[in-house]
C-alpha cells in the first residue's frame, strides 16, 4: 500500500465486504453455462458416441448383452476420457483469464491499493490514469487535465475531457483513459455498467475459428460423409447377401466407427489449450487459443526500443547548456548555475507525480543537486499533455505569489521548431545532439516561456520559447539481448526497430547489440509521404524506423501483412494499441505496459523479457509439429484399421468380420490416449529453431501432407492383410486368424508411435526424447493386449485364441518391418540435408 495525497479516504475493509455482498463480484457475464453439462452436451453430439449407442442398441436387441455391456462402457470410458481432457483444457484456459485480468488502484483506509478488477465494489475509490482501462462505471471526484477514449460506447474516436466541476464527470467501464489521471466513485460494477447492460448482444457473435480449426473441421465432416455413404453401401450390400437385418446392421456400423477421426479435434482442443497454459507457467500468458497456432508462422517482429532491447532504467547522464554551450557529465550532484537550472526546467516539465522513468531520474536528480526545494511552492495551473509531430509537453506552474514558471520538453526536432534561435545556435545545438545520440544517449530538449494573462493559447506550439537546452539519458541495452536476437536471425525471424526515438540514438543502440541491419533508418514523416507500393519495397529492406507515431506504426505493420509476412509486434505504450490489434501476434509487457496496451495484445509478456518471445515462437512450432505428427498418425492407424475391415467383407472372404465392433473400440481407446497425451507431451526437436516460419495457409490436409501417412498406412494395411491370409492359407481357424492380425496391427501401431515421433531424426536420436508418458501408454498397451489373448474370460469375450511362440513372432514382427520401414525415408533426408548442406545441421 502508498499514501494519497488527495484527501479521499476510500472504504474501510468492513465496507468493502458489505459492499461485495449487496452486489456481488466485478464481472460482466450473460452465458450461465455450466462447462460440465456444456462438455457432456457436446459428448452426446459426438458421432462416435452415438454410433456406439446404435451399435450397443443392436447388439441387446439381438440377445448378445455382453456386447452389448461392453460398448456400454466403453460409451462412459469415452466419455470420461473426454471429459478429463475437457477439464484440462478449461482449467487451463481459467487459469490464463485470471493471469491477463486487469489490475486496479484504489484508494481503500487512506491508501492506495492495487486489486484485480473483478475485486472492485461499489464505492470504491477508483484511480486512473493514462494507458488505463476502466473497469467500472464511476463519478469523478478528482481529475487532473483527464481526457476519456470512449469509442466503445459512443463510435466516437476522439477524447473527450471530463472533470468534476463539468456537466460530463462520469466513467465507464470499457473506455480508456487518454491523458491525465482522475479519482472516481464507482456507481456500477458488471452487468450492471453501461457497457454491461449493452453488451447482452455480444453473446451472439460467434468466436471466429482459425484457419487450421476450419481445416480439421471440414476435414471431419468430410470423413463423417464417407462414413455415412460406406455404412449405407455396406449395410445394403450384406442385407443382399444374406438378409440378416441385425447381423448387416453390425457389421455396418462396425466399418463406420473404423472411419470416424473423431480423435483429431480432440487432439487439436487439447494441445492448444495445454500449450496456452505451458506458455503461462513460462511468464507468457495468452489471451486467445488462437495465438498459439500463429505463434509458429510468425516471420517478422517489430520491437520498440525502449523496455525492450533496453533495461528501461533511465539516468540522467549528460546535460547541455546553450548558454554555456557546453556538454556536463550529469551523473554525479550538478554544481549549480545554468546546468542545474536546465535540470530544474525540465523537472518543471514533467509530470508532478512521475512514473515514466526519464521523469523519474529528472525528479531525482533536481532533488539531489538543488539548494532548496520548490516544488511545494508551487501548484499546477494548466497542462498541455505529449503531442505533435514530433511530440512535446508543457506544464504551467504558479505560487501563491502569482510567479510563473512555463516549462516544456520534448523533441529535439520539436522545440528548435518553437524557439528563437539564430543559425549559428542551431548549428551549436545540432553538434551536441549528435554528440549525446551518437552515444546511444535519449535526448531530449528543453525550453521556457513568459505569459501573463490568464487565457492561455490553445496550442502549446503558439508559446515562443527561450531553447535552453539538453537532457541526455543513458538506458543500457539488456544484458541477454544479443542471444535474444541471434535467436531470432537463427529461426528465420526479420526483426525491426519501431521506436519513437531519433535515427543516431537508436543506430548508437543498435550496433551495440550487434543488431543486423542498422545502417539505414526511416522516419515516421518521410514514411507517411510513400506511397503504399514505395512503402512496400522500403519495408522489407529497411530495419530501423524512426520518430514513429501510431499512423505510421500501422501502416507499418499493413505493409508487412501485405507482403505476406506474419507479423509480431511488441508495444506498451497508449498509443501501440492500433498497431497491436492489426499485428498477427500483438506482444503487450507485463509490467511497463499500459492496460490500453494490454488489451489491445494477444500475448502478454509477464517480465517484459523479450527472451520468452523466442521461448513462444518456440513453443508455437513445438506445438504444431506435435499437433502434426499427431494428426499424421491418427491418418496412418485408421487406414489399415478401415481396410482390414472392409476388404475381407467387399471380398466375400472366409472370414468376413474379422473385426467387430468390440475390437474397433478397443483400438479406438488405444489411440486416443496416444495422439492426445504422448504426442502433446514431446519435447521440442533440436532442429525446430533452425528451420523457416511455415507459411500461415499452410495445412496438414493436402496431398503432398497427407501422402505419408496414406502410404505409412497402406503399408500396414498390406501387413495386416498378408498375417490374414498366411493364417488362411494354412488352415487356421477364425480366432487364430483374428488374434494374428490383431497382434499385426497392434504391434504396427506400436511402432508407428514410436516411428512419428519425428519425421527426420531416427529412432536411435528420438528414443532419448524425455517423454515418460512414450514408456507408460506403451506398456498399457502391450499389457492390455497381452491379457485380451492369454485370459481366457477376455479371450473368449473377443474372439481370440492364445498364439504359439512362432505365431505370435511372425506377426510381431511383421507389424514391426510394416512401420519400421519409414526411418529408410528419414535416413534418405538426413543424407540429402548433409550433402546440401554441409555446415549447417
Amino acid at each position: 500500500m502508498a499514501a494519497n495525497n488527495f484527501g479521499i479516504q476510500g472504504l474501510s475493509d468492513p465496507e468493502v465486504i458489505r459492499s461485495r455482498s449487496a452486489y456481488g463480484k466485478n464481472d460482466i457475464s450473460f452465458k450461465k453455462t455450466n462447462g460440465f453439462i456444456g462438455a457432456l452436451s457436446g459428448i452426446a453430439k459426438e458421432p462416435m458416441v452415438l454410433l456406439l449407442l446404435v451399435t450397443a442398441c443392436v447388439y441387446f436387441i439381438s440377445g448378445k448383452t455382453g456386447d452389448g455391456a461392453f460398448l456400454a462402457s466403453a460409451i462412459i470410458l469415452v466419455a470420461g476420457i473426454s471429459l478429463f481432457q475437457d477439464s484440462r483444457s478449461r482449467n487451463a484456459l481459467e487459469k490464463l483469464k485470471d493471469f491477463s485480468q486487469p489490475q486496479c488502484k484504489v484508494i481503500r483506509n487512506g491508501a492506495v491499493t492495487t486489486v484485480k478488477s473483478e475485486e472492485l465494489v461499489v464505492g470504491d475509490s477508483l484511480m486512473v490514469e493514462e494507458g488505463n482501462l476502466i473497469m467500472a462505471d464511476g463519478v469523478i471526484a478528482h481529475a487532473n487535465d483527464f481526457s476519456v477514449n470512449e469509442s466503445v460506447l459512443t463510435g466516437e474516436s476522439l477524447a473527450v475531457y471530463k472533470d468534476s466541476a463539468a456537466a460530463d464527470h462520469f466513467i465507464f467501464h470499457g473506455t480508456t483513459v487518454a491523458s491525465g489521471l482522475a479519482i472516481a466513485t464507482i456507481t456500477a460494477i458488471g452487468n450492471q455498467t453501461r457497457l454491461g447492460k449493452i453488451g447482452k448482444s455480444l453473446e451472439d457473435i460467434p468466436d471466429e475459428k482459425t484457419p487450421l480449426e476450419l481445416q480439421i473441421s471440414n476435414f471431419v465432416k468430410k470423413m463423417v460423409i464417407a462414413g455415412l455413404i460406406v455404412f449405407a453401401g455396406v449395410w445394403s450390400i450384406n442385407y443382399f447377401r444374406s438378409p440378416n437385418l441385425l447381423d448387416s446392421l453390425i457389421k455396418a456400423l462396425t466399418l463406420a466407427m473404423s472411419i470416424l477421426p473423431e480423435e483429431i479435434p480432440v487432439a487439436f482442443t487439447t494441445f492448444m489449450a495445454l500449450g496456452a497454459w505451458r506458455m503461462m507457467k513460462m511468464g507468457i500468458v495468452v489471451k486467445q487459443m488462437k495465438t498459439v497456432e500463429t505463434l509458429g508462422s510468425a516471420s517478422v517482429i517489430c520491437t520498440d526500443k525502449t523496455g525492450t532491447l533496453t533495461e528501461n532504467k533511465m539516468s540522467l547522464a549528460k546535460v547541455y547548456t546553450l548558454q554555456a554551450d557546453r556538454l556536463t557529465d550529469a551523473s554525479e550532484k550538478l554544481p549549480g548555475g545554468p546546468e542545474l537550472n536546465l535540470v530544474r526546467l525540465a523537472m518543471w516539465a514533467s509530470e508532478p507525480i512521475p512514473f515514466d522513468p526519464m521523469e523519474i531520474a529528472l525528479h531525482e536528480a533536481y532533488a539531489g543537486s538543488c539548494l532548496r526545494d520548490e516544488r511545494p511552492d508551487y501548484q499546477m495551473v494548466h497542462e498541455y499533455p505529449l503531442g505533435g509531430q514530433p511530440p512535446m509537453m508543457t506544464h504551467l506552474f504558479e505560487n501563491k505569489n502569482g510567479e510563473r514558471i512555463i516549462a516544456a520538453k520534448g523533441a529535439p526536432e520539436a522545440l528548435l521548431a518553437v524557439c528563437d534561435l539564430t543559425e549559428a545556435q542551431k548549428a551549436q545545438i545540432g553538434v551536441a545532439i549528435t554528440a549525446l545520440a551518437d552515444k546511444g544517449y535519449r535526448v531530449l530538449a528543453v525550453g521556457e516561456a513568459t505569459f501573463g494573462g490568464s487565457n492561455f493559447p490553445a496550442r502549446q506550439q503558439d508559446f515562443r520559447f527561450a531553447f535552453q537546452g539538453l537532457v541526455g539519458f543513458y538506458d543500457p541495452p539488456k544484458k541477454n539481448i544479443q542471444s535474444v536476437l541471434q535467436g531470432f536471425y537463427l529461426a528465420g525471424i526479420k526483426v525491426k526497430i519501431i521506436t519513437g526515438d531519433n535515427a543516431a540514438t537508436t543506430g548508437a543502440i543498435a550496433r551495440q547489440i550487434a543488431f543486423q541491419g542498422d545502417s539505414r533508418s526511416l522516419s515516421g514523416e518521410v514514411l507517411m509521404q510513400l506511397s503504399d507500393q514505395e512503402l512496400q519495397d522500403d519495408v522489407e529492406a529497411v530495419t530501423i524506423f524512426t520518430r514513429m507515431f501510431p499512423d505510421a506504426k500501422l501502416r507499418i505493420i499493413n505493409a508487412l501483412k501485405d507482403r505476406n509476412e506474419i507479423v509480431a509486434m511488441t508495444g506498451d505504450g497508449v498509443n501501440d494499441g492500433p498497431a497491436l490489434k492489426a499485428a498477427h501476434i500483438g506482444i503487450a509487457m507485463g509490467k511497463k505496459g499500459t492496460e490500453i496496451a494490454k488489451d489491445a495484445a494477444s500475448l502478454i509478456l509477464l517480465e517484459d523479457d523479450l527472451s520468452k518471445m523466442v521461448e513462444a515462437i518456440a513453443m508455437g512450432r513445438r506445438i504444431y509439429a506435435n499437433l502434426k505428427k499427431a494428426i499424421q498418425y491418427i491418418i496412418s492407424i485408421h487406414i489399415p484399421i478401415i481396410l482390414t475391415v472392409f476388404i475381407p467383407l467387399a471380398l466375400g472372404w472366409i472370414y468376413p468380420n474379422i473385426f467387430s465392433p468390440v475390437h474397433i473400440i478397443f483400438l479406438e481407446l488405444i489411440m486416443g490416449p496416444t495422439c492426445s497425451i504422448i504426442y502433446e507431451n514431446e519435447p521440442m526437436e533440436k532442429n525446430t529453431m533452425l528451420q523457416k516460419p511455415r507459411p500461415f495457409s499452410s495445412t496438414f490436409f493436402n496431398w503432398k501432407e497427407l501422402a505419408t501417412s496414406v502410404v505409412q498406412g497402406l503399408v500396414i494395411t498390406a501387413a495386416t492383410l498378408l498375417i490374414y491370409r498366411y493364417a488362411v492359407s494354412n488352415g487356421f481357424n477364425e480366432a487364430v486368424t483374428r488374434t494374428m492380425v490383431f497382434i499385426c496391427l497392434i504391434t504396427a501401431n506400436i511402432w508407428l508411435t514410436l516411428v512419428n515421433r519425428s519425421f527426420y531424426y531416427s529412432l536411435f536420436t528420438t528414443i532419448s526424447y524425455k517423454n515418460n508418458l512414450v514408456l507408460y501408454i506403451i506398456g498399457a498397451t502391450i499389457i492390455l493386449a497381452v491379457a485380451l489373448i492369454y485370459i481366457n474370460p477376455l479371450a473368449s469375450f473377443f474372439s481370440f485364441a492364445p498364439l504359439s511362440a512362432d505365431r505370435l513372432g511372425l506377426s510381431a514382427i511383421t507389424g514391426f518391418i510394416a512401420a519400421v520401414w519409414f526411418e529408410l525415408i528419414k535416413w534418405r533426408k538426413r543424407v540429402i540435408k548433409t550433402s546440401a548442406s554441409p555446415v549447417k545441421r
